[in-house]
């Protein structure tokens, strides 16, 4: 790949953004310069676990304006790819087919099992730790792999996520008490049925994705943290969602906290920690380490970077 030069665009429509990351590649060096993103929230257009129209015309209108900048700086190397919100739905590939068809833009839906597989590829990239459990807590699934070595031991993809939880089980902006332990016996039980994960103990849990991003932020917050810090306590979560819930009534700081550090996510943040929270204590997880590489960046790895 010596002198293997270009830049590429990588199109990521989840379930609760559509983002554009562009890269500078160059032989083995991947540079990130840019991103473009919008907080759709496309697993609430889901009908009766079909995507509808008003969905499907959303995603479209982002690609047009993602499509209206690749053209502008002529970059013709593009990939995207759509997980759970348009994967999991009755009309899938119909859906996908006409978003295809009017913007020209080939999407690919990636399974699951792929999607892990990817954010595995991707975050380990940017750690030290070689044993632990990967998540990836989307808006409406929830990536997990578990690795040792550096290796990947199993990997599953379960039906619960931040968007998905907030819409389902949520009444407000910021979930009471009733709904938060709703949350997390909905959690509890989904993650049981996850087998292969039953036995499985860390001490880390990676976590990569927008959840753990603002979680991390809002936790460097409260702890007097310095911003660049990307290393969790796990215990503090319970601390943590009783702060931004309606457990307790919320302060000025930690409005302030939320409204400035997540405020495309005020809405998701606490169902997207309530799950981090049910996933480090069955895993029994001391820390959680964030990592600002995933899927996207596994996609490259695994296809453009030999």
């Amino acid at each position: 790949m010596e002198g293997f030069v270009m830049i590429h665009g990588i199109i990521d429509i989840g379930s609760n953004t559509i983002r554009m990351a562009i890269y500078d590649i160059k032989g083995q060096q991947i540079d990130f310069l840019m991103k473009k993103k919008h907080m759709v929230g496309l697993a609430a257009y889901l009908e009766n676990n079909v995507m509808s129209q008003a969905g499907i015309d959303k995603v479209c209108e982002v690609l047009f304006e993602f499509k209206a900048f690749l053209e502008i700086f002529h970059i013709t190397n593009v990939d995207a790819f759509t997980t759970a919100a348009l994967r999991n739905c009755q009309n899938s590939q119909e859906a996908v087919a006409e978003i295809i068809r009017r913007t020209g833009i080939h999407v690919e839906v990636i399974s699951g099992d792929m999607e892990a597989q990817y954010d595995f590829v991707g975050a380990v990239h940017s750690i030290k730790e070689q044993d632990g459990v990967l998540a990836d807590i989307g808006g409406a699934s929830t990536e997990l792999v578990a690795f040792q070595n550096g290796q990947i031991v199993d990997k599953i993809s379960l039906p619960m996520g931040s968007l998905d939880f907030r819409t389902k089980y949520c009444s407000a902006v910021l979930p009471n008490e009733f709904e938060v332990r709703l949350m997390e016996e909905q959690a509890k039980k989904i993650l049981a049925e996850a087998e292969a994960f039953a036995s499985i103990r860390c001490r880390m849990l990676l976590g990569i994705g927008g959840t753990f991003k603002g979680t991390c932020a809002l936790y460097n917050g409260i702890y007097n943290c310095e911003r660049k810090n990307l290393v969790m306590e796990a215990g503090a979560l319970e601390k943590m969602i009783q702060h931004f819930s309606q457990l307790e009534e919320i302060g000025y700081e930690d409005a302030v906290l939320l409204m400035k550090q997540v405020p495309d996510r005020i809405n998701t943040i606490v169902p997207g920690m309530v799950i981090a929270k049910v996933l480090t204590e069955h895993f029994q997880c001391q820390q959680i380490t964030y990592s600002d590489s995933g899927v996207r960046e596994g996609f490259i790895y695994t296809h453009l970077v030999k």
